[in-house]
């Protein structure tokens, strides 16, 4: 009997989750990646699921709506998750990971997988069977107009910013320090804090800082330009007003300056980059100013007087649908089912929430290709929440969302005990339903591979 296949374009996170799902319950994969014949604006390294922004996945607690994802992605066997787990580094409460050794982590795993084929070209149509779109909010031109034109999928873009990265050993730790908001984790994350005067004069030098021309992308769609209030670039929220940076990145609340024994009036933090704790990425500051304005602008930050900077903020294009118009609860199209999407291309935000969309669609592609089924996920559950929020959208024109308790279905009576005690509650039922689905040996994958034949 043959072995079903499925097709799968691009070996980003929801790209590689899809394919590991899919492989995991016996069904073969095609995996199409460009790399390293062609790069996207944001893409430098030939290895799958790049991290091209922070390399933070956000908040590890359960009681917080990504924290519940992770939790969830785990229980379901995420090959994501496992990575990040695997190549984490200190960050407080946080889950952040070795950009580098996360990537590795994942290109061997699929790279080895025995039902996963690797192929290294540009997919610019959708073929007829059974197929995920993962290629991203960086998705090629040629394959946009192939979804635009042939998919009646709709043109919408926004646009995504990186922040920079220094060398450790450049950081002038006789004015900075380690230290987590409120104590609480490890003091993972170095700080620089700020007078008023300090303040003002780095305040007035960004939001007056020459920015860089976005030359690589489509000026048309600069005329429409929507910015992911996540990667909003540190001079565009800046200019919102004086104190937005106080009550954003730059909040000093929880952090008390060891020399003066107070909250300084301002403070920015640095996490680390990789395991060893060389490279430190600046929280916040996504940017696409100028090389040389980063370099004056944000040596002006006390303690980065002289800092290294291994890579500058840089600024690129994304492109996501009009989810609602088009998919189902499976991120299948509901005019053509056996086409997948996965990723921020849904309209999901994030790299946990990119890669909890490749989870469901590779799960669901796999079933179809073995004629099961559908696995639908509840939506007291955050990966069951995020596909329906995907399918249906909320009030008003469509745009992208993060995991958050606001979308998942409301528990019914009241919770005592004020926000945190009602989100516990909200994870202990989330996990429950995962559990329950898990319960499938074909939904958890569990004993489920079949070797090529």
């Amino acid at each position: 009997m043959m072995q079903p296949c499925i097709e799968i374009y691009g070996a980003g996170l929801a790209g590689c989750e899809a394919a590991w799902q899919a492989a995991e319950r016996g069904v073969r994969v095609r995996l199409y990646e460009m790399k390293p014949h062609k790069y996207s604006p944001a893409h430098h390294s030939e290895g799958f699921a790049e991290l091209v922004c922070s390399n933070s996945l956000r908040s590890d607690c359960v009681s917080n709506a990504v924290g519940l994802l992770k939790e969830e992605m785990r229980r379901m066997g995420s090959l994501v998750m496992e990575a990040a787990d695997a190549t984490r580094v200190p960050a407080g409460s946080a889950l952040a990971v070795d950009r580098v050794l996360f990537s590795k982590y994942i290109t061997d795993k699929i790279a080895s997988h025995p039902n996963i084929e690797i192929i290294h070209r540009e997919v610019e149509s959708v073929g007829e069977g059974i197929t995920v779109v993962a290629t991203g909010p960086l998705t090629s031109d040629s394959l946009s107009a192939h979804l635009i034109d042939s998919l009646g999928c709709g043109d919408l873009h926004f646009f995504d910013a990186a922040a920079p990265i220094v060398d450790f050993a450049s950081i002038n730790m006789d004015v900075a320090y380690f230290a987590s908001r409120y104590d609480k984790g490890d003091a993972d994350y170095v700080n620089c804090p700020m007078t008023r005067e300090q303040y003002d004069a780095f305040y007035e030098a960004l939001v007056s800082a020459e920015e860089a021309e976005l030359k690589a992308f489509d000026r048309e769609s600069q005329k429409d330009l929507k910015v992911f209030e996540g990667c909003m670039p540190v001079e565009v929220m800046a200019r919102r007003g004086y104190d937005t940076l106080r009550f954003g990145p730059m909040k000093p609340v929880g952090l008390i300056d060891p020399r003066v024994g107070k909250e300084a009036y301002a403070v920015v933090q640095l996490r680390k980059e990789n395991v060893e704790g060389t490279m430190f990425n600046l929280v916040g500051f996504q940017t696409h100013l100028t090389f040389p304005e980063q370099r004056r602008v944000f040596r002006m930050i006390p303690g980065l007087e002289n800092a290294e900077f291994l890579r500058y903020g840089v600024m690129h294009r994304n492109t996501y649908l009009n989810s609602p118009d088009l998919l189902s609860l499976t991120y299948a199209m509901r005019n053509r089912p056996q086409t997948f999407f996965a990723g921020q291309m849904t309209g999901v935000e994030g790299y946990v929430e990119s890669a909890g969309s490749g989870l469901v669609a590779g799960i669901n592609a796999a079933c179809l290709a073995l004629g099961k089924e559908a696995v639908l996920f509840p939506e007291e559950t955050m990966l069951g929440a995020m596909a329906a929020y995907v399918s249906r959208g909320g009030v008003g024109k469509f745009l992208p969302m993060n995991a958050n308790f606001g979308i998942v279905s409301p528990l019914g009576y009241r919770v005592k005990g004020g926000k945190t005690a009602k989100n516990e509650k909200l994870a202990e039922r989330a996990l429950e339903r995962i559990d329950e689905i898990r319960a499938s040996a074909f939904a958890s994958g569990e004993g489920a591979i079949v070797k090529n034949q």
